[in-house]
Formats: structure tokens, sequence, C-alpha cells
């Protein structure tokens, strides 16, 4: 793997933190790239879930139990006050004239036993009774339901939670408990006395400020513990995802550091030594490498002076073929043809070689590659015929000239047209070429037998052929699709194919413009779509070779 794709550990620039706007997806790329970041967001989470519910659940129940109490204690001093005032009417012997100073005695005794620092008596009697009220007591905060509920039943006590009026204008929480008292030949009243709760407010909200402070100091603090483990656990692992990555863009002296006994030193241990390990696997495997590289350069070189006296020998003898009787005649011309195979399959194994040690050198010059396919078809013209097929070059573009290597490419054109025609089965070959600003594109589009897809990744493989038992008509030597594909590469372009059974086969060749590499897509579209079998046809062109041109086109 090279550098430009090896995985390396990034982090998240303090300028993105200060761009407000950009920090949902600087979160969203710190959730995806960071487990430390993922794992105390989310333990953070869960933790302020966890306090945020038990401070709820615990506010609740102590509220609840304060409220509980204090309306307990409430009842319990309405009962005992209520019951001595009714003893105070019970023991009166008074008639309505003495009611006043009856009234005065009842009030002393609700203040003597009462906590209650208001109170009303009101009555509904016919007889001319008057209440009374002490302290701030609103009548208006009786309730229709608690009167009646009083009215309707002398020996029950009732209680309601109301607003309390206070001196100043405002209001506290309280309590109003209701029950009647009757004055023995005098008539009925109904008592309310109103009890405060703010006492019971006041501890309630100290206790729910102080749970929910004590929650959020809960929570900082297992922030920083769960922080603080993370950071433990997760600094190994990104020490060993960043080593990984290093020794994956090929610095293999890269180790991970061992610190103590544990897991971690174990891992570290074992990670160094399985690093050593491939360090060496590979460097052997380079050696032999290079050895297999220099074997191949120095053979194909040592080849070639043997073969150069051996060609010379075997077109002397084919060319007085003639003079031979037929079955030494025959011999002379495959001893010929095997020998120009012969030639070929040493240029192809010198190149490669010189691929594989990275010695290539391209001889950039402006050439248009327009011009070039056609010079190209020109050339093959005879080869086509012969197959019985019509090569068709359709060039919207691509006469503009452009730096390339004209040997290497029009080496590569020479391949497709070739391959084409020798598997386009006599059918119609389009070769096209156009450009935009980016890159100029050539395309060879055959309508022959086609290939399977397993058959087209492996297209581009040395000495592959999709048919073994296929007898080659042209002699090619099983190298020049991985050639054309290293010539593509080395102008920094790309060279693609797209393959179906029976619908014939579509090379397309892209060249940059310029020394940067390719980004956009082609102008030629690899994929030629729904096409029918011949649609050249429609073009109404005729013979061997047609070229058709933009109108107004110039070849040069």
């Amino acid at each position: 793997m090279s550098a430009d794709t090896a995985a390396v550990p990034t982090r998240t620039p303090l300028s993105d933190w200060r761009n407000w706007r950009a920090w949902p997806e600087t979160i969203a790329g710190l959730w995806r790239r960071s487990l430390r970041f993922r794992t105390l967001l989310v333990t953070l989470g869960l933790t302020a879930l966890a306090v945020i519910i038990a401070c709820v659940w615990m506010a609740l129940a102590i509220g609840n139990d304060l409220f509980e109490s204090r309306k307990d204690q409430v009842l319990t001093d309405a009962l005992r006050a209520t019951t001595s005032a009714q003893a105070t009417l019970d023991n009166a012997d008074a008639d309505s004239v003495q009611v006043e100073n009856l009234m005065i005695s009842v009030q002393a005794t609700l203040a003597q036993l009462s906590a209650s620092e208001m109170w009303a008596a009101l009555t509904t009697s016919s007889q001319g009774l008057q209440g009374f009220t002490v302290g701030a007591f609103d009548e208006q905060i009786l309730t229709d339901g608690l009167r009646t509920a009083v009215q309707e039943d002398p020996d029950q006590q009732y209680w309601q939670s109301v607003p309390l009026p206070t001196d100043d204008g405002g209001t506290v929480p309280g309590i109003i408990v209701g029950q009647q008292l009757i004055a023995p030949g005098i008539g009925s009243y109904e008592l309310y006395l109103g009890y405060d709760l703010e006492g019971a407010s006041q501890t309630l909200g100290f206790v729910q400020t102080t749970l929910w402070i004590v929650g959020l100091g809960l929570i900082v603090l297992l922030g920083g513990i769960s922080w603080f483990v993370l950071r433990s656990v997760t600094v190994p692992i990104a020490e060993a995802a960043q080593t990984s990555a290093k020794l994956a863009a090929g610095e293999l002296g890269e180790r991970l550091p061992v610190r103590g006994e544990d897991e971690f030193a174990t891992l570290g241990r074992s990670f160094n030594a399985m690093a050593d390990s491939i360090e060496s696997q590979i460097k052997e495997l380079a050696d032999l490498s290079l050895v297999q590289q220099r074997f191949v350069s120095d053979v194909s070189h040592e080849l070639r002076t043997p073969l150069t006296t051996i060609r010379l020998a075997a077109d002397m003898i084919n060319d007085q073929r003639d003079e031979f009787d037929p079955s030494t005649a025959r011999a002379a011309e495959l001893l010929n043809a095997q020998v120009q195979r012969f030639e070929t399959l040493l240029t192809d194994l010198l190149e490669i070689s010189r691929y594989d040690a990275g010695s290539v050198q391209l001889e950039l010059e402006p050439t248009s590659l327009a011009a070039l396919a056609e010079d190209v078809i020109g050339s093959m013209q005879q080869l086509a015929e012969q197959h019985g097929s019509d090569v068709r070059l359709v060039a919207p573009g691509g006469y503009s000239p452009v730096d390339m290597d004209p040997r290497r490419v029009r080496r590569i054109v020479r391949n497709l047209l070739g391959n084409a025609i020798e598997h386009g089965e006599g059918r119609p070959i389009v070769v096209t070429v156009d450009s935009d600003q980016q890159a100029v594109a050539l395309g060879v589009r055959d309508y022959g037998m086609g290939m399977r897809p397993e058959h087209v990744e492996r297209v581009f493989d040395r000495f592959w052929r999709a048919d073994p038992s296929r007898t080659r008509t042209i002699g090619g030597t099983g190298l020049g699709l991985s050639i054309a594909l290293g010539d593509a590469r080395l102008h920094g372009g790309e060279l693609a194919v797209w393959s179906q059974p029976g619908k014939g086969t579509n090379f397309v060749l892209t060249l940059p413009r310029t020394a940067v590499r390719l980004s956009a897509p082609s102008p030629v579209p690899i994929d030629p779509g729904d096409d029918a079998v011949a649609p050249v046809d429609a073009l109404g062109l005729s013979g061997p070779v047609d070229v058709l041109l933009p109108e107004g086109g110039d070849r040069s």
C-alpha cells in the first residue's frame, strides 16, 4: 500500500472549533474517527441520563415525604384545636346574646392550641350569627367543593392545598383544613384553618438544589474518570493504529513502544514481532523480485545477439523457400514466423523488465491523438480487410496537440485495435476520439464475442488469456494489454474496459492534458450503453476504413 492510500490517524485542527458553523460537521467527524470521543460522549450521556432520573426521583420522593409529613402535622394540629374549640362551645350555656363573648373564647382557644396564624369561622345560619376571620385569611381561597363537603358532614375533617395570601400581597403554598363547629342552641359554624407550607417549600428547594449540584458534580467526576480510563486504553490503540499505518505506507522500521508487563505490553511485543517477520519477508520478496527482474533483463539482453543471427538466417532461408521442396518451404515459413514472434516476445519482456525496474522514461512531444489514431488505422487497414472488419473513426475532438510519448501511445492504440480485429468476428469496429478541457480519450469498440465479468477483471494480467485453446491469428505475446496499461499510467492516465458476452468489448484510453492526475469522467464513456449490435451502419458509411470528422475538422 502506498503512502497516499495508507490510513493515518488525523487530529481535528483547533481552527475548526473557532468556526461555530462547522461544529456539527466537526463533531460528526470526531464521532466517526475517534473511539475515545465516541465512548466518552456515550458515557457522559448515559451518566447524565441516570443522574437526572435519580435526581428527579429523589426530589419527587423527598418533596412528597415532606408534604405528607407536614400535612399530618397540620391535620393533627387542626383536629386538636377544633376539638378544644368544640368543647368550649359544648360547655358554654349561652343564648344568642352571649354569642359574641362565646366566639371570643373560641378564638382564644384556637390561638392557644393551633399553630395556624389565619383562620375563619363562617356561617350560613338565618339566625343572624356573625362569623369572623383572623390574619390575612381571604374567603376567596375556599373552593365550593370544600365548603360543600364541610357543610354536609359535621363530623369529618377536610383539607385542600391552596395558595395562601401574605401580608405583602403575594402567595405561599399552604393547606386549608375545614370542619364544622356546632354551638348548642345557637347554630353551626364552618371553621377553616390555614397553614403555611413555606418552610417545607424552602427545605424542598434546598434539597433539590443540593441534589442538582451533587448530580452535576457527579457527571463531571465520572467524565474525568472516564476520560482518564479511556486515555489509558485508547492511547496504546492509537499508537498501534498509527504504527500500522506507517508500516502500510512502507516505513518498515516503525515499532510500537512497549511499557510494563500488562496486556498492552504483550500486544506491543506481539505486534513488533509480527512487524519484524513482515519486514523480513518483504525484504526477501523484494530481493527475490530484484533477482527475477535482473534475470529477465539479463536473459533478454543476452538473447538479442543470437536472436539477431537466427533472424538473419531465417530471413535468408525464407527468401529462398521457392527453391525447396514443399515440406522444407513450409518449415522455412514456420521458422520465420516463430522467430518474428520470439523477437516480439523478447521486446515485450525487455519492456516489462524496464517497468518493474522503474527505469522507463517518457519522451513527450505535442501530438494530436486523432491524427495518431488515423495513422494507426491506416497502417492496419490490410489486417482489418483480411478479417473482414470495417474500422470506422469517429473523432468529434482530440485534434489539439497534447504532450505525450507518441511511440508508446501508438503502441497502445495498435494493441487495442489489433485485439478488436482479432476478436471482432468480422463485425464493424468503431474508434472514437474526443476531448474536453481536462483530458483526451480514445475508445476502441468491437461487437464481437465479448467477455464474462470474471475475465474482464483479469484482462490486464500478464500472459493471461480468456480462452487458452483459442488460436491467435496475429501472434501476440500475452503482454500487450499489460504493457498498454503501464504506458497509460506512465502518462498519468488510465485504460479501462467494458465487455459483455455477445455484445462486444469497449476499451477506453484517457490521457490528461496536464501533469495533474485524472479526476473527472473520461470524454469517451466506458459503458457504451444500450447500443445496437452494429450501430455504425446507421452512419451510412461504407468501405473497410472510414473516417467521420466534425464539420470543418482539421486533421493536422
